[in-house]
């Protein structure tokens, strides 16, 4: 792919602070010698703080920086019941004065648990969608809102669009510092890849600040379409944030690095290989991963391990995106299957 002859113009780009940045980067020993290599890294963004932290954090930056400049003073998303990007909506929505509405899917439980308690706790507003769990209903309470005098701001399903990518490209500038300050060479970095954003922000930024790196992402989600069509979609969504900082660097479908083979039985179902993923990563390092991406993304890591994809001397790094409080809605069928 390359890196253009070009220093990104991050000026006039809104920004709202309050993720904990940078985010550690910590070496995984004991995992990486009971595979017996590659050497591992792990880019803890599950301590990004903000409602337990994780990815979404660094999109919401920017996101909400706008709403913020346009003077919106209501938010809306959506997602799973148990999603993360819902949850850190909730709670940037909060450090920001802003009321919080969430889509989200299912029925209301008895009980809220895991991600679901903490959107009530930090004041969001569900609605329970049913079925829909990317948004489908968003624009009926968009409209109900405006209806009752709000200026709502509507964030997208995963914070998946230009400027929530920006958040990884700067993301991507963080991680080279880190990796210049330590020597490190790592041929690839692994990551949860659902809505395209986190990975459009990785390509483009890597792309520019350590074109050495391979950003591959493990889909999470089939119903994202073929992977030629993820590809696509997510070059799309980096060439539209280069543009924003001023770049006319335009990716195509064969620039993404993807993997569609680690889907599993569907978004969402824990199976064998993401409870060995999860047990594996915390018995061997004390890290604790989540059912639905990180746990499926290290799933799809120990697997291409296994498969000897990665040279035994190379290095690699493992993006934890975080999403911990889902775990505490599914003890059962995380330790049960």
């Amino acid at each position: 792919m390359g890196s253009p002859a070009f220093k990104p113009n991050w000026e006039g780009v809104a920004r709202r602070r309050f993720a904990q940045l940078p985010t550690p980067l910590i070496e995984a020993p004991r995992l990486s010698e009971r595979l017996g290599g590659p050497r591992i890294l792990i880019k803890r963004d599950d301590l990004s703080g903000l409602a337990f932290g994780g990815n979404k954090v660094r999109k919401l930056e920017y996101l909400l920086g706008e709403a913020l400049a346009r003077g919106c003073d209501t938010v809306i998303t959506g997602g799973a019941q148990q999603s993360n990007h819902s949850r850190q909506t909730a709670a940037a929505a909060a450090v920001c004065g802003l009321a919080c509405h969430l889509a989200l899917a299912g029925e209301a439980p008895a009980v809220p648990e895991g991600n679901l308690l903490l959107d009530l706790l930090c004041g969001a507003t569900p609605h329970y969608c049913g079925e829909h769990r990317k948004g489908e209903d968003i624009p009926a309470i968009m409209e109900g809102l405006r209806a009752d005098g709000a200026h709502p701001y509507l964030i997208p399903y995963g914070g998946s669009n230009a400027l929530g990518a920006l958040g990884f490209v700067n993301a991507a500038r963080e991680l080279a510092r880190q990796l210049e300050e330590r020597n490190e060479h790592p041929s690839h970095v692994i990551f949860a890849s659902s809505s395209g954003g986190t990975h459009a922000g990785l390509a483009l930024g890597l792309g520019w600040y350590a074109p050495e790196i391979v950003p591959l992402g493990i889909g999470i989600d089939p119903e994202e379409g073929t992977p030629a069509e993820f590809q696509n979609h997510v070059a799309a969504i980096a060439s539209s944030a280069a543009k924003m900082l001023g770049s006319n660097w335009k990716l195509e479908g064969v620039d993404i690095h993807y993997s569609g083979a680690f889907h599993g039985d569907g978004y969402g179902v824990i199976g064998a290989g993401e409870r060995e993923a999860l047990l594996f990563t915390a018995t061997t390092e004390g890290v604790v991963l989540d059912p639905v991406y990180t746990g499926r993304a290290m799933k799809g890591l120990l697997a291409l391990i296994r498969e000897r994809a990665f040279p035994r001397d190379q290095t690699v790094v493992f993006w934890h995106t975080g999403g911990l409080p889902s775990l505490f809605a599914r003890a059962n069928e995380i330790l049960t299957g």
